[in-house]
């Protein structure tokens, strides 16, 4: 909403506050003012001008050389290239000294030969948007209508010397869409009072019935629908003063009885349309909704195709009009009209918003029905409407308002206690400057003798609907910098994250750090992403169905985090990104029943997905791409930085949807015995293929046990004082059995004395035999107190030797 400094000191008496400080006040008070905008550009020294004469200039086919007279002793030579320059009108002369936009001076010059004292201007030279001007004056030079005096400031005479807030409403305050609104709310805040507008109509002895009838058919989506009816107008330009006042506000000036329309719309904040009378059949008016099918032309030029929830305003037959949010081609008024018939109205905002929202029509009469508009002013706006038709049009104004009234506006009553303000305030404000403080927002109110103020909303004020409402508007009329601060009792505690945060901070910290993207998708998903990864979800688990879903494709809550780590890869593989490191830490969820009694099970899980190249090609190097062991680095990296990395373990899995030789389920060793966390390797082909995607592999875990395990502690080991003793060892075994058991049975038959074990080589051919492969194991062995003996680590290393044959059936390679 943007409010005209000028405009509004019409209604308030604005003294001693400029637009600044006005923007300081209003702001202080909750109505928060973006921007205070001068409609002066930088304009001094232009006055109005008639123009006496207009020669061709001798030199140059497409200048003027014309005489000005600007109210000086004598008329001034000017040259003018303009085309619609002509002798007779009045014009914006810029003389010589002025200053135009852009610190432009006026100067005396000679143009082609020919002295030139000053410059007619157009309203782009002066500064305005020539966009808002009628579209007659939107080239060349800017010409005044009739009866301007000669020689005022144009900075008068077009309203620049004006400011311009910006208003940022909140939804809760459309009161303020409208001059009235912001006046009130100025009022309220300086203790001044608000001086409404002249609506007297000087009525005409013909009785308006008789010419029009109305009736309401959607009695739910329109509670009161009235008209006059205005005989006889002419139509033409309106006011100046009256389409600077558009223009501040943003809207072109089209003609008086269209302008007085949105003028009226801005000061009361009520809409209003005027239909050309002589093209509404009997004057009949029928309020209903659309039928199927239904078409019609709005007043852009577009063929509308209507649905049964939209309302329309109606000649019995037709639909004339988009209730609250256009009117139609066929009743449009035009320099040919002569009577009006003139509407408004009080219609439902939401089925406004449906319309609006499905024809994809915004209009300044769509906010406002949508937002809702004050049903005590349907009848004063049209009234004041009626009359400055009569007064800028020349119309007269029929005897009467033909209306109906489905729903009559309830009144609002709303109580509370002086106690319960203070208390909810921390003030002590008392009966006194409560009064003041209703009394200056204008709420009439009873107040009891146990101090319970009982106030009747005015209807313009639609926010105000329980105590609270009160309490805030209390709060700032009082000044919010007025409300005193209390320290906060007792002992403070200082703020930190909770264990569970810390980690998922830690695990972000560490995979941005390492090139991975971190990826935040929905949590609602289609039903069939969640029959992917059956062992993720956990056996007898169900996924959650939403009540109320936007679509299908989000009817159900996620049970695994991995299929939309696919989409994302699949979305960027899409748009030429081969190369995907992406990671998300977020929520899945099941549950065990089909019906729910209880809440779901909400898990929180970390999944990862690298896909295409690790390292691209360069003019020295080879392209590397990411394989099974990229994905186990990044875990083990993540495990080790929180200390439990001699927790994880790995064993063969085959789960659905994953590649049966390439994936690994992710075991925590923990006191309770081994729990599968998840479940580390390569997505199946068959679903690479579907997804369009490369060897990609994947990880998905519980942060569950990290959540409890994790242990950021450091612990120093000071450096070894004896030396450590090497021993190689490659055993030849069947081709299933696991690399980690293997491990596992040398450690724990080695025993403390063993430092670290690895395997350095794994190798399989045909001269092993068929299904066997060689597996060598370096192991170090170290005793902190001392130095170990060649015969004590043979004998150790034997029993290594021996215990791989007895439970592994391994044999010494040769």
């Amino acid at each position: 909403m943007n409010v005209s400094y000028k405009w509004l000191s019409q209604y308030i008496d604005l003294d001693g506050y400029d637009g600044e400080r006005l923007a300081e006040l209003m702001t202080s008070g909750g109505i928060e003012i973006d921007v205070v905008e001068s409609r002066n550009k930088g304009v001094t020294g232009v006055v109005v001008g008639r123009v006496l004469t207009k020669e061709k200039h001798p030199d140059a086919d497409k200048l003027n050389v014309t005489t000005v007279d600007v109210g000086g002793p004598e008329a001034l030579q000017i040259v003018c290239g303009a085309k619609n320059v002509a002798a007779g009108q009045l014009v914006p002369v810029a003389t010589i000294g002025a200053v135009l936009p852009g610190d432009f001076a006026i100067k005396k010059a000679k143009l082609r030969g020919v002295e030139s004292q000053g410059m007619i201007c157009s309203a782009k030279e002066l500064g305005l948007n020539d966009k808002l001007l009628p579209k007659e004056q939107q080239e060349g030079i800017l010409v005044l209508p009739e009866g301007t005096a000669v020689g005022a400031s144009i900075l008068d005479v077009l309203g620049i010397d004006d400011e311009v807030l910006e208003l940022d409403l909140t939804p809760n305050r459309s009161d303020c869409l409208s001059m009235l609104g912001v006046a009130y709310e100025v009022g309220a805040l300086t203790g001044r009072a608000v001086k409404l507008p002249d609506n007297r109509v000087s009525d005409s002895a013909e009785q308006a019935s008789a010419r029009v009838s109305v009736r309401i058919e959607a009695k739910e989506q329109c509670a009161h629908y009235a008209a006059r009816y205005i005989k006889g107008v002419s139509i033409g330009p309106s006011p100046l003063w009256m389409q600077n006042r558009l223009m501040a506000a943003g809207i072109r000036p089209i003609s008086n009885v269209v302008d007085i329309t949105n003028y009226v719309m801005l000061e009361y904040g009520q809409p209003l349309h005027a239909f050309d009378a002589d093209k509404i059949p009997g004057g009949r008016i029928l309020v209903r909704l659309a039928h199927e099918g239904e078409t019609m032309a709005t007043l852009d030029g577009q063929e509308r195709k209507l649905e049964p929830q939209m309302l329309v305003i109606t000649d019995g037959e037709r639909p004339i009009a988009l209730a609250g949010v256009m009117g139609g081609a066929d009743t449009e008024v035009s320099a040919s009209t002569v009577d009006i018939l003139l509407e408004s109205a009080r219609f439902d905002g939401g089925t406004v918003r449906k319309t609006s929202r499905q024809l994809g029509l915004r209009s300044e009469s769509s906010l406002r029905f949508e937002k809702g508009v004050d049903p005590a002013r349907v009848l004063p706006a049209l009234d004041r409407a009626a009359a400055l038709m009569a007064q800028y049009a020349g119309g007269h104004v029929l005897e009467g308002v033909v209306e109906e009234i489905a729903a009559p506006a309830e009144k609002t009553v709303v109580t509370v206690s002086i106690e319960k303000i203070n208390r909810y305030l921390g003030t002590s404000l008392s009966k006194l400057e409560l009064e003041t403080i209703f009394s200056r927002l204008q709420f009439h109110f009873q107040l009891s003798e146990g101090g319970v103020f009982t106030v009747d909303v005015p209807s313009r004020r639609g926010d105000i609907a329980r105590d609270v409402d009160l309490i805030e508007e209390a709060a700032r009329l009082f000044g919010y910098d007025n409300i005193p601060t209390t320290a906060i009792e007792g002992a403070a505690t200082p703020g930190a994250l909770t264990k569970p945060q810390a980690i998922r901070r830690e695990l972000r910290k560490r995979l941005t750090d390492a090139g991975l993207h971190e990826v935040i998708s929905y949590s609602f998903t289609h039903p069939d992403r969640t029959k992917l990864f059956p062992a993720l979800n956990g056996e007898g688990m169900l996924p959650v169905r939403l009540a109320l879903p936007m679509s299908e494709d989000r009817s159900v809550l996620r049970t695994s985090l991995l299929p939309q780590l696919l989409e994302t890869a699949a979305y960027n593989r899409n748009r030429k990104t081969d190369d995907v490191a992406i990671f998300e830490i977020g929520s899945v969820f099941h549950t065990d029943e089909e019906t729910l009694t209880r809440l779901p099970q909400e898990k929180h899980r970390l999944a990862v997905l690298l896909t295409g190249s690790r390292v691209r090609a360069e003019w020295n190097r080879k392209a590397e791409a990411y394989d099974f062991y990229d994905a186990k680095g990044i875990l083990e990296s993540l495990v080790d930085a929180l200390g439990v990395g001699g927790e994880i373990g790995y064993e063969a899995a085959r789960p659905a949807h994953m590649h049966p030789g390439r994936t690994a389920a992710v075991v925590f060793r923990g006191e309770r015995g081994p729990v599968t966390i998840g479940y580390l390797g390569q997505l199946h082909p068959s679903v690479q293929l579907e997804q369009d995607l490369a060897d990609t592999y994947v990880l998905e875990i519980e942060l569950a046990p990290l959540y409890d395990h994790a242990n950021f502690e450091i612990v120093y080991k000071a450096l070894p004082r004896y030396p450590a003793m090497e021993r190689d060892i490659a055993v030849v075994l069947d081709r299933g059995v696991e690399a980690g058991k293997l491990t596992q049975a040398a450690a724990e038959t080695a025993g403390e004395l063993l430092e670290s074990i690895r395997i350095f080589d794994i190798y399989t051919g045909e001269k092993l035999g068929e299904d066997k492969k060689s597996v060598a194991l370096s192991l170090v062995y170290r005793h902190g107190e001392r130095t170990l003996t060649d015969e004590e680590v043979t004998e150790l290393h034997g029993k290594v030797v021996t215990k791989l044959e007895q439970s592994f059936g391994a044999e010494l390679r040769k």
